[in-house]
């Protein structure tokens, strides 16, 4: 079943079709459908990117209140900044 649409692509994505059109020599809708299939056929391959951990050891400082110190030099930036207008 087929479904008709309207679709705005940018300046060079339309280009990329096109150059497709000609290499292939296909409608402008063959070639869409055509790399619409293709970048879906790449992405079904790729594995979900994974990043690798490792210990630091333990915390050489008590972390305990960091948060609370991060939010109080945040303040202090932000008064500082009122009060001098930069």
């Amino acid at each position: 079943m087929e479904m008709r649409t309207t679709v705005t692509l940018e300046p060079d994505t339309e280009q990329i079709v096109r150059q497709q059109m000609r290499q292939r020599r296909v409608t402008f809708e063959q070639a869409l459908n055509d790399l619409v299939r293709e970048g879906r056929a790449r992405t079904q391959g790729t594995q979900e990117f994974q990043t690798t951990t490792a210990s630091m050891g333990d915390a050489r400082v008590n972390l305990n209140k960091a948060v609370q110190l991060a939010g109080e030099l945040e303040d202090d930036t932000m008064l500082h900044k009122v009060r001098t207008g930069s």
